[in-house]
């Protein structure tokens, strides 16, 4: 946890086995979440194990992460079945729709 970081956020806690989630799978970098709030039929979440607040606060060495976690998407909608039509964003601060200040990729689809 970072000096800055007063309280670990939800994914923290996620991370660090404190509160349960529904994996779909985790390796040594991320894992992907089934979204309890769901926005559309398949919402999952890609969340890198290292605490990045926000896409701003990304730096240079972090690129590769950032690759693995697209990568992590990929991999998920093809095992959800919804690799033939899917969309990944990142919502950037609290203007932009951000709501837990911990980077994470939404992976949605399953539309007809």
């Amino acid at each position: 946890m970072s000096a800055q970081q007063k309280e670990k956020d939800v994914f923290c806690k996620i991370r660090d086995k404190e509160l349960p989630a529904d994996v779909l799978f985790e390796d040594n970098d991320l894992m992907v979440i089934n979204n309890i709030a769901p926005k559309t039929p398949v919402h999952y979440l890609v969340i890198p194990k290292k605490h990045i607040e926000t896409v701003n606060a990304v730096k240079h060495e972090d690129a590769e992460l950032l690759g693995k976690m697209i990568l992590a998407a990929q991999k998920a909608a093809l095992q959800l079945k919804i690799n033939k039509g899917y969309k990944l964003s990142f919502n950037v601060e609290k203007g932009g729709g951000q709501e837990v200040f911990h980077i994470h990729l939404h992976l949605v689809g399953g539309w007809e």
